[in-house]
């Protein structure tokens, strides 16, 4: 009975991965990922600058002038103008009080939180660079439906409209 081998000349079930790395691989991951790192960080740092413009001018008032209380219309506006704006989750608190208290519908802040979160258009070109084109801008697209509709199941869970 002949025995069978496969390309690497190990015997068939033998596991040729050792649990451990060796060193030298451990060193050419990380040089990779520092000149990755490094080749990524003038796109990193514009995208924080340019988060940064964009926080600073855009008032608050803003806000308040483009929603209508409009149940149908605000969670879509609320979507739009938060995946132009950019932010951190930190500040989300903070930005949806103030938007509730100035008379905003929760359809409205919620949409707008979760996108500003969570859809990137100012930090796309950083995230195409790193993660591919397709990825970003599907993942963009389905970010921002999902905020849509991620306000009106918390609106229909807490029960306000």
């Amino acid at each position: 009975m002949k025995k069978v081998e496969n390309h690497d000349g190990e015997k068939p079930g033998h596991n040729s991965v050792s649990a451990k790395p060796d060193k030298t691989s451990i060193q050419t991951s990380m040089k990779k990922a520092a000149k990755s790192l490094w080749s990524s960080l003038p796109i990193i740092i514009g995208t924080i600058l340019l988060i940064s413009l964009i926080t600073v001018l855009v008032p608050r008032s803003f806000y308040t002038q483009v929603f209508s209380n409009n149940m149908y219309l605000d969670p879509v506006v609320g979507s739009l103008v938060g995946s132009i704006s950019a932010g951190n989750p930190i500040v989300s608190y903070i930005l949806g009080g103030e938007l509730l208290s100035q008379g905003l519908s929760m359809l409205a802040v919620v949409a707008l939180l979760v996108a500003w979160v969570t859809v990137g258009i100012v930090q796309m070109p950083a995230e195409a660079n790193m993660l591919g084109g397709r990825f970003a801008v599907l993942r963009n697209i389905t970010a921002f439906f999902l905020a849509i509709l991620v306000s009106v199941i918390t609106v229909v869970i807490l029960g306000i409209l």
